[in-house]
């Protein structure tokens, strides 16, 4: 696999490349497996393309799920790319993404708490604490700790804690655009065919 990216690639047609993208059919839903959508993926990846975070940059996606961030930034030119989950069937899924765009990007099956190393960038979406509260610090202090920006998707109600917490740990916290996060029916304790969840971009800078 020896694409370096495609920076040519319009906005548009990242998006349409993320969509192709298989989606991890087996979910755990204490993981809060959601599949990021691929027009809200392509929009967070555009606002760190735009300002500078992903071209020629090391990136790390945590809780990568199926790779959507990490084949994102590779396609905007990330020079390296290296995703985690704790689930090995997500990490089969984003491999087999990867291949099939010809793409060299690290996958591994590893816990966030006990990942190590040193990036430019880190792009996440975090578990938002539905079945285990503040499931996303772990993430959020991994990400502050390894990579000096990152671009994080958070629960709209979780802000002040996230905002709070990223102070704490030394960096700054900006708001950088909300969305809204459509999560279809995935599990049995789920009541409605589709729910839809106000979530908010933060950029943590160090």
């Amino acid at each position: 696999m020896y694409s370096q990216g495609v920076e040519c690639l319009t906005k548009r047609q990242l998006e349409i490349k993320l969509q192709r993208l298989k989606p991890v059919r087996r979910r755990i839903s204490r993981l809060e497996q959601y599949s990021t959508p691929a027009t809200l993926a392509a929009d967070v990846l555009w606002q760190a393309y735009g300002a500078g975070d992903i071209k020629g940059k090391a990136v790390a996606d945590l809780g990568c799920g199926n790779g959507i961030f990490s084949i994102g930034a590779k396609l905007l030119g990330a020079e390296r790319v290296v995703g985690i989950d704790v689930d090995d069937h997500a990490i089969e899924t984003a491999l087999c993404n990867a291949r099939c765009l010809a793409l060299e990007i690290e996958f591994l099956v590893q816990e966030v708490s006990s990942f190590e190393g040193t990036f430019d960038t880190t792009i996440q979406n975090p578990p938002f604490g539905a079945q285990l509260r503040h499931a996303d610090k772990a993430f959020i202090e991994k990400a502050v700790g390894i990579s000096r920006i990152s671009y994080s998707l958070h629960n709209e109600v979780s802000v002040p804690f996230v905002s709070n917490m990223v102070i704490a740990l030394g960096a700054e916290c900006i708001s950088v655009k909300r969305y809204k996060f459509e999560i279809p029916y995935a599990f049995e304790f789920h009541r409605k065919a589709k729910e839809v969840v106000a979530v908010v971009l933060l950029k943590f800078q160090r």
